[in-house]
């Protein structure tokens, strides 16, 4: 049996991880599950699933967690200690599943014990990806992408013959917004932004594929996962999310994942890998699907493409700002405090007032993820400095 563990269960890759898990009960172990805010979604799922121990990142709802748990058996904490805490117990296979940067301490905590560690969590290599490379490299982990995208371009790359391949591309739906104008987006509401075409995911996820802002985040993972730089990571537009990522060798060859839209065919991928297990996803029907197309992303529309890239280029603290500035102005998009178009003008404002030194070091991490909040709230019309996503001194 393998041993799992779910950081973020509670949220939309959380849940599909949970749905493959109860359908291969003789096959999994469940160490620990960690939540956020939801506290009895949290419980329900740790008792079906057996887990040993249950988290709650948000203390106010410690005791309904416990409360829910009672007469289980099943260990109850909370406070973001017991997210890394959760990471450091004796699981085979962690799913990274928290969104954002609070996922950067409980993910690296996974992988500095040598664990098999599904990333999906995309900020983690945005904001430390030299740093955590490095840890996978020294610890032995094995780091396993379940971004559909990533996913695709692991299943496809010659990990030993790295000097054929030429470049990545990967693929894009185009998000909510993709034929609309400039006009029509600067009036988009959040419920229209979160309304994503192809993929059934959270919000903040939403809006970030609604931006383009989450394929930005993608090519800054990509360079970290393939080694690739940046010039041969290229993006595509594929409104059918069939195709999900490719990889161009230099003989002429293009290798192609296909597959229906479903997050749990790279979240089963990477539960079972090296092996593979069955799913209830919709099987791929080419000939239902009859067209396939593509185009270039615009770059006028979609200025989250240039700004990430140019955070990559200019390295040091930039993309930790980006992604950090990009949460909060997300945030305040779906609060209504600003635009949509006004999210990526926030990252953009952000990055320009934060100089880009050198990170040497975790604290530098979340020495520039808690200015990029504090500037970025500023922005979107918080008076009060925002918190810090990660716990300084880990």
């Amino acid at each position: 049996m393998r041993r799992v563990t779910i950081l973020g269960s509670t949220g939309s890759v959380g849940q599909n991880t949970v749905d493959l898990l109860l359908r291969n009960r003789e096959a999994f172990a469940v160490e620990a599950l960690t939540a956020n805010r939801n506290p009895i979604r949290l419980a329900e799922q740790a008792r079906a699933l057996g887990a040993r121990y249950a988290a709650i990142g948000d203390p106010g709802h410690y005791a309904a967690l416990k409360e829910a748990l009672a007469g289980s058996g099943i260990a109850a904490a909370c406070g973001t200690q017991s997210l890394i805490e959760a990471a450091e117990r004796p699981a085979d296979w962690v799913m990274a599943g928290i969104v954002g940067a609070a996922g950067l301490a409980p993910t690296l905590a996974a992988i500095r014990r040598g664990a098999i560690v599904a990333l999906a969590n995309k900020e983690a290599l945005v904001c430390a990806g030299a740093l955590f490379m490095q840890e996978v490299a020294r610890s032995g982990a094995t780091l396993l992408p379940v971004d559909s995208e990533h996913s695709a371009i692991w299943q496809c790359f010659d990990f030993a013959r790295v000097d054929g391949i030429e470049k990545i591309t990967l693929t894009c739906s185009g998000g909510p917004f993709r034929e609309r104008s400039v006009e029509e987006m600067r009036r988009a509401t959040p419920q229209q932004a979160v309304a994503h075409p192809n993929w059934s995911m959270g919000a903040k996820i939403s809006v970030d594929s609604a931006t383009l802002m989450n394929k930005g985040l993608e090519v800054i993972e990509a360079h970290h996962l393939f080694g690739m730089p940046l010039e041969r990571i290229d993006i595509v537009v594929h409104p059918q999310s069939i195709i999900h990522s490719m990889v161009n060798y230099r003989d002429g060859s293009v290798l192609a994942h296909l597959g229906t839209p479903d997050m749990r065919t790279p979240i089963a991928y990477a539960l079972a890998w090296p092996e593979r297990i069955a799913t209830p996803t919709g099987r791929l029907d080419l000939a239902a699907v009859g067209r396939l197309t593509f185009e270039p992303p615009d770059a006028e529309r979609f200025p989250a493409l240039r700004v990430a890239r140019e955070a990559l280029l200019q390295g040091g603290g930039s993309p930790i700002v980006l992604n950090a500035a990009n949460e909060v102005a997300v945030n305040a998009f779906l609060e209504g405090r600003i635009g949509f178009l006004e999210i990526v003008r926030t990252v953009e404002d952000t990055l320009a007032v934060i100089p880009a030194d050198a990170v040497r070091s975790l604290d530098d991490v979340y020495r520039f993820d808690l200015a990029a909040r504090e500037a970025a709230a500023r922005l979107t019309g918080r008076n009060i400095p925002a918190r810090a996503a990660v716990p300084m001194g880990l």
